[in-house]
């Protein structure tokens, strides 16, 4: 008989998601997909599979199942036990801090800006 693994708990072991639980969660909130349809934590993963993950930030993974394990192991081990077809991660371009102000600067031990100074802030902010 061939070893059955329900889809939460294999993301889970492939190290997908940090906990069963979270995987299943993201399943229940259609973030997994089997060939672009909606799958549910109980379904059975079977070799061959092509699932679509997408996590935060837009950012999506496309794994294929090609081997079945259903406990928690080894990153290599379980590296062995899918395929990313994902496309690459593009780069965001970083927006500059706004708690970074260059332009302003106050000398140690001046102690906290009064009113009229946080104020001058925001004036130079806006401008």
């Amino acid at each position: 008989m061939d070893k059955q693994v329900r889809i939460d708990s294999y993301l889970w072991a492939i190290r997908m998601y940090k906990s069963r639980s979270l995987a299943a969660q993201a399943i229940k909130s259609n973030k997994v997909k089997l060939n672009d349809d909606v799958v549910k934590a109980a379904h059975l993963v079977k070799i061959g599979e092509r699932y679509t993950l997408s996590f935060l930030q837009g950012v999506k993974k496309i794994i294929e199942v090609t081997g079945l394990i259903d406990k928690r192991q080894s990153y290599d081990i379980a590296k062995e036990n899918y395929v990313d077809h994902s496309p690459p991660v593009e780069k965001m371009e970083r927006l500059p801090s706004v708690f970074f102000m260059p332009n302003m600067k106050r000398d140690r031990g001046s102690g906290r800006p009064t009113k009229k100074e946080k104020r001058d802030m925001d004036n130079f902010r806006r401008e």
